[in-house]
């Protein structure tokens, strides 16, 4: 009686149904799927891992509307200079006449009695406090109206948005631009601002300023460039 030796073979488990095939296995005789991934698989490919989503795409779009916008700013508070000194020549007229010892100028004569001149003294006083009032409320709101003025410079237009209560955008296109300049005083170079002043066509504002803003060099060249490239797209061309 001859005794049979029995090989034992190697298995190994089908990665999609999870049985116990032999190693040498092309296909899984459970799942009927091919385990070769050059094979094609027999009813459907193995599902894909699951992915996370970022917000990618909405990255992508945010950064192409970023890269749309050429410069964006807003008036330096140094253009107000000029009203704001006249607001603090007032203000300080105005406390002087509210806090001012004026008893020291007015004083009792034979035509006015103390009652006159202290009734005289009161009403400076109290047009001393509404004038300092009043200043102030005219430099919040001088303060307020420029801050709330802002340009943003695109490839095909400049638009610029203005006003506290209502709001109020005006644009012009870029091909109407027929020259553009820029000016700094010796404050405006030592603040880094300056004032970008475009000559157009355009009926509405046939002047318009950037007025203040920081970088101005950097604004010179994006409308000077982007107004050469809306002219060549446009097919304009600019008799002076």
């Amino acid at each position: 009686m001859s005794n049979t030796t029995k090989t034992k073979q190697k298995t190994k488990k089908c990665p999609f149904c999870a049985e116990t095939i032999l190693a040498e296995a092309v296909k899984c005789r459970f799942c009927c799927e091919f385990l070769d991934p050059r094979i094609k698989w027999a009813s459907a490919p193995p599902a894909a891992p699951p992915q996370t989503f970022h917000r990618d795409e909405e990255d992508d779009d945010e950064t192409e509307d970023d890269d749309d916008t050429l410069y964006w700013g807003r008036p330096s508070v140094f253009a107000l200079i000029r009203p704001m000194t006249g607001c603090a020549i007032m203000l300080s007229i105005s406390l002087g006449m509210a806090f001012y010892p004026l008893d020291r100028l007015f004083k009792p004569t034979a035509q006015l009695t103390v009652e006159h001149v202290n009734a005289i003294i009161g009403y400076i006083e109290i047009t001393g406090l509404g004038l300092a009032a009043a200043t102030l409320l005219f430099a919040t709101y001088r303060i307020a109206l420029l801050k709330s003025t802002s340009y943003e410079v695109g490839p095909d237009r400049i638009e610029w948005t203005r006003g506290i209560f209502s709001r109020k955008i005006d644009n012009l296109d870029m091909f109407r631009v027929v020259d553009l300049k820029l000016h700094r005083s010796l404050v405006d170079c030592i603040l880094g601002i300056g004032t970008v002043t475009l000559v157009t066509k355009d009926e509405t504002d046939p002047t318009f300023d950037f007025v203040k803003v920081r970088g101005p060099r950097r604004l010179y060249d994006a409308v000077k460039k982007a107004s050469l490239d809306a002219d060549r797209k446009q097919g304009v061309i600019h008799i002076e």
